[in-house]
């Protein structure tokens, strides 16, 4: 299969340590939801207002069949649902890409119902600051984000990219609620969507190869392979009764397999640079000069600024649930050396300051 060329990625892609992409970029995760409550307008306008290039919505879809920005289809502990009696009976039991999950469900609420509820902070007890806004904003649908974002565009002059995530795609499909061809229609409807930068996130393979055969390779259209942990394996893939799991995937031989069908491999940081046994970072590893020999981008996630989710090295004595801002950038500046092209952080400000060395 063909990998992406080096003249399409700016550089030479057979020098290991040199990024493909012009400038690193700066992936605002789920918005800048280090501040504000995950997948709300508010996150993703911070997420703008802090510098980032591009602005993250997680798709998920209705009973009605709308996509809608929700990091997964169980709303419990992003929304105020769990208040709302009304709504006591959706309680449900679930088994969501393998996985055993309790609680209420996007794709048994219509769009109107949904949009009676609010967000609420994910994580209270990490980000207490973020609960003062429980209750002000709704879920917002992928058209929406799409306006909102182009207006931001319109307002402060410069394109901001768009990089949805295509989540749980096996399990939706096999509840007869696809999404790739939703997700096609609102996308090419979209006139930003056409000249803006999009990267199209998903876990599982078999969709981003569909989507390639409906999209192409426009110049401002990238596809991205997220990759999971050591012998874990995608969702279709399982689904499929396949054995390709994310180690075999970022081995030599499949990225050079991936670059058929992807322009970008996003895995987790540990996976360039692992913890040692005393939590600090250790060697890096191949990972991003392998990438970029087989042609691929490479987008790492997620950076957290709060001392618990930083290595070792950049902890303070603040506690585990405190904000260390000097350390997340130091962290992710030791992540840069590795030739990165681009990464997700929950806060984006930090993440600006991390990136312009």
């Amino acid at each position: 299969m063909a990998a992406l060329s080096s003249s399409a990625a700016g550089v030479d892609a057979a020098q290991p340590g040199r990024p493909l992409a012009p400038a690193v970029q700066v992936f605002g995760h789920r918005g800048a939801c280090a501040l504000r409550p995950e997948h709300t307008l508010a996150s993703y306008a911070l997420a703008i207002a802090d510098g980032a290039d591009y602005v993250e919505p997680d798709l998920v879809i209705t009973k009605d069949g709308v996509l809608v920005a929700r990091h997964e289809n169980n709303i419990a502990e992003t929304t105020d649902v769990k208040t709302r009696p009304e709504f006591a009976g959706r309680r449900a039991t679930k088994i969501i890409d393998g996985e055993s999950t309790d609680g209420w469900f996007t794709e048994d609420f219509t769009l109107a119902e949904l949009k009676t509820l609010r967000a609420v902070e994910r994580l209270p007890k990490v980000r207490p600051q973020n609960t003062a806004y429980d209750g002000e904003f709704q879920i917002p649908t992928f058209e929406e984000y799409l306006d909102f974002v182009a207006a931001e565009s319109a307002l402060r002059g410069r394109l901001i990219g768009l990089v949805p995530e295509i989540k749980h795609s096996t399990y939706f499909r096999s509840i007869g609620l696809p999404m790739e061809d939703p997700f096609l229609a609102v996308l090419q409807a979209h006139t930003y969507a056409q000249r803006a930068p999009v990267e199209i996130q998903s876990f599982e393979v078999a969709n981003l190869r569909y989507l390639r055969t409906k999209l192409g390779r426009p110049d401002n259209l990238r596809l991205m392979q997220l990759v999971g942990v050591g012998a874990m394996r995608p969702a279709d893939v399982v689904s499929a009764n396949g054995a390709l799991s994310f180690d075999q995937m970022c081995s030599p031989a499949g990225l050079a397999e991936m670059a058929g069908y992807a322009d970008v491999v996003a895995p987790p940081t540990r996976a360039i640079i692992p913890l040692g046994p005393d939590q600090r970072l250790g060697a890096p590893t191949s990972l991003v000069d392998d990438a970029h020999r087989a042609g691929l981008l490479v987008h790492t996630w997620t950076f957290r600024p709060e001392n618990q989710f930083l290595a070792a090295d950049f902890q303070d004595s603040a506690g585990p649930n405190a904000r260390n801002p000097a350390g997340s950038v130091a962290e992710i500046r030791r992540y840069l050396q590795t030739g990165l092209d681009g990464f997700f952080t929950d806060d984006p400000a930090l993440g600006r300051q991390a990136a312009a060395r």
